[in-house]
This record gives structure tokens, C-alpha cells and sequence, in this order.
């Protein structure tokens, strides 16, 4: 993935991206840029996972495939049973999936920095979805998965991130 600046990435701070960046971070993660970068309203600093981190995560732990495997027996989504069976079994795969080093190593860093940034030894911090395809023409995806608020220390951004990544296959995300 490839940042509008030309560089690979897996994690942008909010005044290195824009509007343009929506494919690389999501709506909400290209606004807070967006609020950041070019405007004077008063943001929180923060950083952005890419849609290359999480695919990483996936890639590295092999549920790329495992996911598409076990969505194939959801025909009709509104065969509640099923939906609440493969999600469950959707995010236990990714919440019990380990964090890869280098997307971890990342993720910690960042972290540090923010806290360094902010002269605060753990700040607090919110995790929260800013999927790519979130906010589009024809729906509208807010709320569909989860937002950690108040989190603080380096393995609990980690742990987080990571529950994060396993709402997206909420029963309401996955039904939608």
C-alpha cells in the first residue's frame, strides 16, 4: 500500500494524511488527517493503522483464506443461527490470532512516540475501525464495529487493535 506522500506503509500519523488517504485508512482516520493537516479545529494527535497493516495481520496468520472458508456457509444473513455461529467463529479466529512482530513492533513504537509527543508516560488513547469502504454512496457503515475508549499502556493499544480487527465480523457488521 502506498501512502498519497509514495510511501509504503502499515501506520501514518494523522498529519501525514488527507481526504485522499480514505482507500489507505478509512473515512474516519482521513478526516481526523484532514482536521489535523489543513484546518484549525483543535484534534487530538494521534496515528493510523493502513488497510496494509491489517491485511498483514491476515496474510501473516493465514486467516485471509480461513475467513473466506468460514463465511461460505452464511447464504442468507438473515438466518440469525448461522450469522451469530460464523461470526463468533470469525472473531475468536482473529482475537485468538497473535499480533505479527513487525505490525506489533509498529503498532508499540508509535505508541511511545505519541506518549513521548505528549510528554505523558502512558497516554490514554482511542482504538477505534476506520474501514475503507465505511461511508459510502449507498450506506453507511458507522457503528458497525467496536470503539475502545480510554486505553492505555503498549500491550493494551496491542490487544485492542486487535479486538478491532475481529469487529469487523460483528453479527450487525457482517448482516450489513
Amino acid at each position: 500500500m502506498v501512502s498519497s506522500s509514495g510511501q509504503n506503509t502499515l501506520m501514518l500519523w494523522f498529519d501525514e494524511i488527507g481526504k485522499e488517504d480514505v482507500a489507505l485508512v478509512g473515512g474516519k482516520s482521513a478526516s481526523l488527517g484532514e482536521m489535523t493537516s489543513r484546518t484549525k479545529v483543535p484534534v487530538p494527535y494521534g496515528f493510523a493503522l493502513t488497510a496494509e497493516a491489517y491485511r498483514l495481520f491476515l496474510r501473516k496468520n493465514g486467516l485471509d483464506k480461513k475467513i473466506g472458508e468460514a463465511l461460505k456457509p452464511l447464504k442468507d444473513p438473515n438466518d440469525t443461527a448461522t450469522l451469530q455461529k460464523v461470526g463468533a467463529g470469525i472473531r475468536r479466529m482473529i482475537s485468538s490470532a497473535p499480533m505479527p512482530k513487525d505490525l506489533e513492533k509498529v503498532i508499540v513504537d508509535a505508541y511511545q512516540d505519541l506518549a513521548a509527543r505528549e510528554k505523558v508516560k502512558n497516554p490514554f488513547v482511542a482504538i477505534r475501525s476506520s474501514a475503507t469502504a465505511e461511508d459510502l454512496p449507498d450506506a453507511s457503515f458507522a457503528g458497525q464495529q467496536e470503539t475502545y475508549l480510554n486505553i492505555s499502556g503498549a500491550s493494551n493499544v496491542v490487544e485492542k487493535v486487535r479486538e478491532c480487527f475481529a469487529s469487523l465480523f460483528t453479527d450487525r457488521a457482517i448482516f450489513y
